[in-house]
């Protein structure tokens, strides 16, 4: 061939054609595809018409790709490109949905653990499925091996559209892992997003992003649900630690970082930042979960309203259209979003509506769209539609604003009309099509024909950035050897460290000697629930990994011998479900219950009234206030715990490693330890570098610390930086940026820079 610019290797089934200044191709031999040829260049013929068809040819723009494609396409094939599944685990017997295989119980069916259910292979071929959420992973070469079928199988189709895979966020830190350097890993272990903010440095949260991307890449995963860019403005808001805290000048910084990571690559095939490293980074919530009301969250019923006491609801839109939409590299900005369950209560000047942020047109097309021109994928939160509560007091409802007077299909139209491209959870594709015959018979075929096509370009263009039309197989091995790599982990344990802040340190306590002599108490937690219901035993055992402790201290029982005692503690756990009390509500009350951030009893004397005058569904509850009710916390034990080993240890140290989840009311305990570290989900060994001295403590705290549970009341869930701090006995303020290394308050151009900004200093 004259002036062939491409050669061809086969491996397996697999063939991998590169193109000398072109890209690169790769594509299953039985699969049908074919190679075609133009000006010497190789490209794939997806549609095996003999043809290059513009949506085949990798040299033009995404875009312009994705509409040639998006015209070829069936109404069906769009409606399948608008489902985003389930969650799936890879093998599918490890997961929480399993599945078939040849018509067999997967777990007794011999299957191969990367061997596709038979759902999996419905929701491709007749679903027309593209988009799959997967959970967990046996490990990279069994991942690598299934998604290496789900792209076989989806090439065989019609038009050869590949499959985008996605994922919630995999990297945190396993506590009980050990981190030993040159040693590889399951995946590379970081702090939650609060302790990369804890950090205070969004490059370090830039070099987060780059490997997640490059792991997620060699898992087959190519989209990330993350980052979770909410501003947490209440304290006691559920999935505070998923964020990047309250502030909002740190969150648009370590937002900007992260998304960066995560799409930008300069890889030799990139283009227009986007490369073969790059993911989607799908952001979330819009526009700010982070303001429920009374902090309860919005997975549930109890916490379907976001809100806005402080006339703050601008400031939570900022990590978006500051961070996310304003990227500095090629690919501008986050390429996909995600609309939060919560009703966003009175923002809606225009239309007057208060309904689920996916279902509202003004907080997804005249905000979202045309005010801040985004036009790229938006993905409701999950399970959204509906149909049903599955409980008698309507927690599972999550279509808030249409549970009544709507079937699932009247549903799914509103909130493709209100601009919104796919619908996450959703494996049934015959509610869309009944959307799109509810708009055709409302608007005219024409209409509606154009309305699918548009959310088609949007979901299509991401898939042709990320190269999966032209190269979507991975090599087992090479993925192995990339996730969980010697150098991820060292990046990520380096994280950890930094991410630990240091809030007291009486009588020099820290750091203890290497070899001292430790008294670590058990900790007690009582039988509970997780969040699908599943009951988890009562268990009294030691709260970390004992062997590792040994490797730093010499552990005993005995508390008289001990020169320090080490206590483990979480921050106050209000249940899964916080907010809400079934037996209340069975009692004849209205359900609602205060969530406390102290251990100890709690009874919510200083609440405001409730920011909405009453529950708005038919025929349910209408008085919200849990004013004079009672908190109750899962482990309340902890506070016992410390102030019993203080009795314990007599005039030796005692030294607290709080885990935090979310702010809490230090006052219970603090007077009576010498030192506190708090960390935000690492190792253990990382917490007793910190301890024996093997690091510096540097984290700052990403939040305030209140004084008490009167200041978290009376502040405003939707405005940052409201509440009096908790100040403690050496006189130290526990105020945002606060923190302490060995020499005392910690002052850097960190502090200088965000402590300004939000108007605090030390």
């Amino acid at each position: 061939m004259k002036d062939k610019k491409w050669s061809v290797m086969n491996v397996g089934n697999i063939s991998t054609v590169k193109n000398a200044g072109g890209k690169t191709l790769s594509f299953c031999t039985s699969s049908g595809v074919k190679i075609l040829t133009e000006d010497g260049f190789a490209f794939k013929d997806l549609n095996k018409n003999g043809k290059l068809d513009p949506y085949e040819d990798w040299r033009l723009p995404a875009r312009e790709r994705a509409k040639d494609l998006a015209k070829r396409m069936s109404i069906e094939q769009i409606a399948g490109l608008m489902l985003h599944s389930g969650h799936q685990a890879v093998p599918a017997a490890g997961g929480w949905f399993g599945g078939t295989y040849n018509g067999k119980e997967y777990e007794e069916s011999g299957a191969e653990p990367w061997d596709l259910t038979d759902q999996q292979k419905d929701f491709i071929i007749k679903a027309h499925g593209r988009h799959i959420l997967v959970t967990a992973v046996e490990n990279a070469e069994t991942a690598a091996r299934w998604s290496n079928n789900l792209q076989a199988l989806a090439e065989e189709a019609e038009l050869g559209i590949p499959v985008n895979i996605s994922s919630d966020p995999r990297h945190g830190s396993d506590a009980g892992k050990e981190y030993s350097a040159g040693a590889g890993g399951e995946i590379s272990m970081w702090p939650e997003a609060l302790g990369l903010a804890a950090t205070f440095d969004p490059g370090l949260a830039r070099t987060f992003g780059e490997v997640v991307a490059k792991e997620y890449r060699a898992l087959g995963i190519t989209t990330a649900l993350s980052p979770q860019i909410d501003l947490a403005t209440d304290p006691r808001w559920g999935r505070f630690n998923g964020t990047f805290g309250e502030d909002p000048d740190l969150a648009v910084d370590m937002t900007k970082a992260v998304v960066e990571g995560y799409q930008t690559t300069s890889d030799e095939e990139s283009e227009n930042g986007w490369g073969k490293d790059s993911i989607v980074a799908m952001v979330k919530h819009w526009p700010g979960g982070g303001s429920g009301e009374g902090g309860r969250d919005g997975h549930f019923g109890c916490g379907k309203y976001a809100v806005y006491p402080g006339n703050n609801f601008r400031e939570h839109l900022r990590p978006f259209t500051e961070g996310a939409f304003r990227l500095d590299g090629g690919t501008e900005k986050a390429a996909a979003v995600m609309p939060y369950y919560t009703v966003s209560y009175n923002q809606d000047k225009k239309y007057g509506e208060n309904v689920g942020n996916s279902y509202s047109t003004y907080i997804i097309n005249d905000l979202l769209r045309q005010e801040f021109g985004y036009d790229e994928v938006v993905c409701t939160d999950w399970g959204i539609t509906g149909p049903e509560p599955p409980t008698e007091d309507g927690l599972g409802w999550r279509c808030w604003g249409v549970e009544e007077g709507y079937t699932t299909a009247q549903r799914h139209l509103k909130i493709i009309m209100a601009g919104v491209d796919q619908f996450g959870g959703n494996n049934e594709i015959e509610p869309v099509l009944e959307a799109y015959r509810l708009g055709a018979a409302e608007y005219g075929e024409a209409f509606m024909r154009k309305r699918f096509e548009e959310s088609a370009v949007r979901l299509l263009a991401n898939m042709f950035r990320l190269g999966l039309f032209e190269n979507p197989y991975l090599d087992p091995q090479k993925s192995a050897e990339i996730v969980g790599n010697s150098e991820f982990m060292a990046l990520g344990y380096e994280a950890q460290l930094k991410s630990i802040v240091m809030l007291k340190n009486q009588r020099c306590t820290l750091p203890l000697q290497k070899g001292a002599r430790v008294y670590i108490p058990k900790s007690y937690r009582p039988q509970q629930k997780d969040w699908m219901g599943n009951p988890i035993a009562e268990s009294y055992d030691y709260p970390v990994n004992i062997g590792i402790v040994k490797k730093y201290f010499h552990l005993t029982d005995n508390p008289k011998e001990a020169d320090c005692a080490l206590v483990f503690i979480e921050s106050p756990n209000n249940t899964l479900r916080g907010g809400y009390s079934q037996e209340d509500a069975k009692n004849g009350g209205s359900g609602y219950i205060p969530i406390s951030l102290q251990y100890g009893p709690y009874r919510a004397e200083y609440a405001r009234d409730p920011s909405i005058a009453g529950d708005d569904r038919p025929g349910k509850v209408k008085n919200r206030s849990y004013k004079n009710k009672m908190a109750f916390i899962v482990n309340s034990s902890d506070l016992q715990t410390v102030l019993e080993t203080r009795e314990k240890m007599a005039d030796s140290p005692v030294v607290v490693v709080l885990k935090m989840a979310n702010p809490t009311v230090m006052a219970e305990f603090e007077p009576v330890v010498d030192a506190i570290l708090v960390d935000f989900g690492v190792t253990v060994q990382a917490i007793l570098d910190i301890i024996s001295g093997a690091a510096e403590p540097s984290g700052l705290l990403p939040a305030q610390m209140p004084a008490n549970m009167k200041t978290v009341e009376e502040q405003y869930e939707d405005v940052p930086h409201d509440m009096e701090c908790y100040v403690d006995t050496a006189g130290n303020t526990y105020d945002f940026g606060f923190g302490l290394n060995w020499q005392g308050i910690i002052d850097d151009e960190r502090t200088k820079k965000y402590r300004r900004k939000s108007g605090y200093s030390s």
